[in-house]
């Protein structure tokens, strides 16, 4: 039969002590001594069995509570009616320990409390003008002359006066049918023809190129112009069908 042992984290034996006498709701001034040792002593036995590292506190403090269940179990000695001291309890010096580090505990949970409260908040900024008015003025330009800030300004004046060129990209939206109208008006313009080249615009986009090719085509192959070349390899020139038939010595591409 298996089972599975849990144990938790305590910053020291008080707080294990502590922890077992909240746990079953003991009073802390009139402590069952000899449950709690056992107890006491049960947790640090499976420390040792899950091969987990005791601290020499946790044993000084389970050698203290034997010593106060021993003092517990012998005989009180009878007290003597010209004592005026009554007899100390054993366990009063635990006791006060116990309770200066419950309210000690209690402290810091509580002002773990607040500060995970006041990180839900947001405050206005503190006005620091009268912390500030002790202190001497702080001078951001303490270590720049005034040659520096004449550098500064010549630099600032060089940056505006010569701007990064900016290139303008303008979106082209032709079309086959729009580019051929725009070939026969230039050819109308040009009767002794033109040359592909001259179709186009100085610095035209790939997308335009092959439109203007795709026109050059279909205007070709519906009889409204031809294309004539006088000598292989050479310049092809582009003219309106109603202005070649005189170039009887050019060869029709």
């Amino acid at each position: 039969m298996s089972y599975h042992v849990k144990l938790e984290i305590f910053e020291g034996p008080l707080d294990l002590l502590l922890h077992l006498i909240e746990k079953q709701e003991i009073d802390i001034y009139d402590i069952p001594i000899a449950k709690i040792t056992d107890q006491y002593l049960s947790y640090l036995k499976a420390m040792e069995e899950l091969d987990l590292t005791v601290a020499s506190e946790f044993v000084v403090m389970g050698a203290t509570l034997l010593s106060i269940k021993a003092k517990m179990l012998l005989p009180r000695p009878p007290v003597s009616q010209d004592s005026s001291e009554p007899l100390r309890d054993p366990r009063e010096e635990l006791v006060v320990k116990l309770v200066e580090y419950q309210k000690y505990k209690r402290a810091v949970e509580e002002l773990h409390k607040r500060e995970l409260e006041n990180q839900k908040r947001y405050t206005h900024p503190f006005d620091l003008s009268s912390f500030l008015a002790g202190f001497p003025p702080i001078n951001p330009l303490h270590n720049v002359s005034p040659w520096d800030l004449l550098e500064m300004y010549k630099k600032a004046l060089e940056a505006a006066a010569s701007p990064p060129p900016v290139h303008e990209v303008l979106q082209e939206t032709a079309t086959v049918s729009s580019q051929m109208k725009t070939i026969l008006e230039l050819l109308y313009q040009h009767p002794a023809g033109l040359e592909f080249g001259d179709l186009l615009s100085p610095r035209p986009s790939r997308a335009l190129i092959v439109v203007t090719f795709l026109a050059l085509l279909e205007l070709l192959k519906t009889g409204q112009v031809d294309v004539y070349q006088t000598v292989n390899f050479g310049r092809i020139r582009i003219l309106p069908r109603v202005q070649s038939a005189g170039g009887g010595q050019e060869n029709v591409v």
